[in-house]
């Protein structure tokens, strides 16, 4: 529970539905405590109205430090590799999940439930497959597609199948007083700062002043640090040129930032490590499927093939021009989540 709408309403479906429900809070790091944006002491308390009010028991777990070990220090790894990472499907994965179904195992619980926009379904031969939440724009199956069988196979999403509108609707009907409570969009252990000051501060070897070379090699300028740009950015260059110029590439090694023209943006073709094909066995042949390379980006066709049982290829039947190193490909087939992995390139 974190003292929104959707863990508050998450909380009050089980109980609807004959469940016993015990809240939990996870406390975790942030540079500075005022500017937490998950767990400020307002947020705590806030959850802790709510538990009382639906009549159910509340502790706040103290996670930080694990926290920062696995979801802060991966943050910082990848923009030392010239990679733009996506925390939220790390702490999904190696953080969120453990933790929680380990206190559940400490008190006898037998599920695990969020309040995540996705469905889970088993299936005939015992396991379980992700699907998408049937409100289109609120959908968060991309976020929970690094989850494993075991972990999908203990998950309850009583939101899944409900739209937004109609949770805040059914929150004003039973008068929780975070209703109209406005969702978190930042990164949580950001607080008020930008992510470039973050770096800054917590990780300036990250930041070496380099060349600006054309794919040709050629120096057009300086950059201020790789974990300053993102592949596709045209805005913030400090460059002169009569036609824009966009991130083409970061070579780490060179610590050089590529920059070209618009025509030369694009690549028809990733690599996803770490893959996790969510019923436990990779594709046993390559299959047309379509596939999202951000959490808000459109969905695209494209041939997924196996490479292994830990990487994916995929080639897309048109050239994309966002693909980015670090963060997340996901595969699905029609509302069925196939499985997801870290873009390598």
């Amino acid at each position: 529970m974190s003292g929104g709408v959707d863990s508050s309403m998450a909380a009050a479906l089980l109980l609807e539905q004959g469940y016993k429900v015990t809240g939990l809070m996870l406390h975790l790091w942030c540079e500075n405590e005022e500017d937490n944006k998950c767990c400020t002491p307002e947020a705590v308390q806030q959850a802790r109205n709510i538990a009382a009010q639906l009549g159910i028991p509340f502790y706040v777990i103290d996670a930080e430090e694990k926290f920062r070990q696995i979801v802060v220090e991966h943050f910082y790894e990848s923009y030392l590799e010239g990679k733009t990472p996506n925390p939220c499907y790390v702490c999904n994965q190696q953080f969120r999940w453990n933790i929680l179904l380990k206190w559940a195992d400490s008190i006898g619980a037998d599920y695990l439930a969020t309040g995540h926009y996705a469905r889970i379904q088993k299936k005939e031969n015992g396991t379980f497959e992700l699907l998408r939440g049937m409100d289109d724009w609120k959908d968060q199956s991309y976020m929970l597609s690094g989850l494993s069988q075991s972990q999908l196979s203990r998950t309850i999403l009583p939101l899944g199948t409900s739209r937004k509108t109609d949770i805040r609707e059914k929150a004003r009907e039973i008068d929780l007083i975070v209703a109209d409570k406005e969702d978190s969009q930042d990164l949580c252990f950001l607080g008020k700062q930008d992510y470039r000051d973050f770096l800054k501060t917590h990780k300036p070897e990250a930041i070496h002043p380099g060349k600006i070379v054309t794919r040709r090699g050629d120096a057009v300028g300086e950059h201020t640090g790789l974990a300053f740009y993102t592949i596709g950015q045209r805005k913030g260059l400090g460059l002169a040129s009569q036609e824009p110029l966009y991130v083409l590439d970061k070579d780490v090694m060179k610590n050089e930032l590529v920059v070209g023209y618009e025509e030369e943006l694009g690549r028809n073709e990733l690599t996803a490590d770490k893959f996790n094909w969510i019923s436990g066995e990779p594709l046993p042949e390559s299959k047309a499927l379509m596939v999202k390379i951000r959490y808000r980006s459109d969905f695209h066709p494209g041939q997924v093939e196996a490479l292994g049982t830990d990487c994916a290829r995929i080639k897309f039947d048109q050239p994309l021009r966002d693909i980015t190193p670090g963060q997340i490909a996901v595969v699905y087939d029609g509302d069925l989540v196939v499985g997801s992995g870290i873009i390598r390139i």
